[in-house]
């Protein structure tokens, strides 16, 4: 394990990162306004597992693979777009007025689970975090390299869980009093849409992969 001077250092200058509002928080955020606080831990939940493919593929070396490759890239940046949009145009035009509430409960939550781990795994922001951040705190002349990377990603991800988890139960608050407004209910459909295809645009339209963001 790394040092606790090391890890101290490490978890302020990740908090200070993750509290800052970016797709996943802002995907979180969607779905717990949408659906409630059940729905915005579940996304919480799917964005962290697609973390740990990022960990996993940090400590194995194909996050390098895939910044150093345009064209993995590019590839990855405009699925992950492209998906995002996908969700957006899926809820504006969805209708669901008609189908058993507890059955589409059920089944949104499944749903926002897998969905959650395709945001981040689709997200080559993510494995730029951990080449142009996390290495800064690896020391290679203690151990192996690899071993501190998982190490420092599973502590990244536990702090996410942490921020994410307090932006859900937040947005969920405050879902909860949108929702018995009329009109934030006539409109949510359109409010939650709109806010996917809005974060798939701006993925399609992102920096080079010189920029982390």
């Amino acid at each position: 394990m790394p040092d606790t001077s090391t890890l101290a250092l490490f978890s302020v200058a990740s908090l200070a990162l993750l509290i800052v509002p970016g797709p996943a928080v802002l995907y979180i955020v969607t779905r717990s306004i949408d659906q409630g606080r059940t729905a915005g831990i579940v996304s919480t939940l799917g964005i962290h597992v697609g973390t740990l493919v990022h960990i996993a593929a940090a400590a194995l070396g194909l996050s390098a693979l895939v910044v150093s490759s345009a064209l993995a890239f590019n590839t990855i940046k405009y699925l992950g777009a492209a998906y995002l949009i996908w969700l957006g145009v899926g809820k504006l035009l969805g209708r669901d007025d008609d189908v058993n509430e507890s059955e589409v409960k059920t089944q949104r939550l499944s749903r926002i689970f897998y969905q959650g781990i395709l945001v981040n795994i689709l997200n080559p922001k993510t494995a730029l975090f951990f080449l142009a951040f996390l290495p800064q705190f690896v020391d290679v002349s203690k151990w192996r390299v690899g071993l501190q990377i998982l190490a420092l990603g599973v502590v990244f991800m536990l702090l996410g869980m942490c921020s994410d988890g307090l932006y859900a139960m937040v947005a969920s608050s405050a879902g909860n009093c949108l929702r018995g407004n009329a009109h934030f209910a006539h409109f949510r459909r359109y409010f939650s849409g709109g806010i996917f295809v809005t974060l798939g645009v701006a993925a399609a339209l992102s920096g080079s992969r010189s920029t982390l963001e």
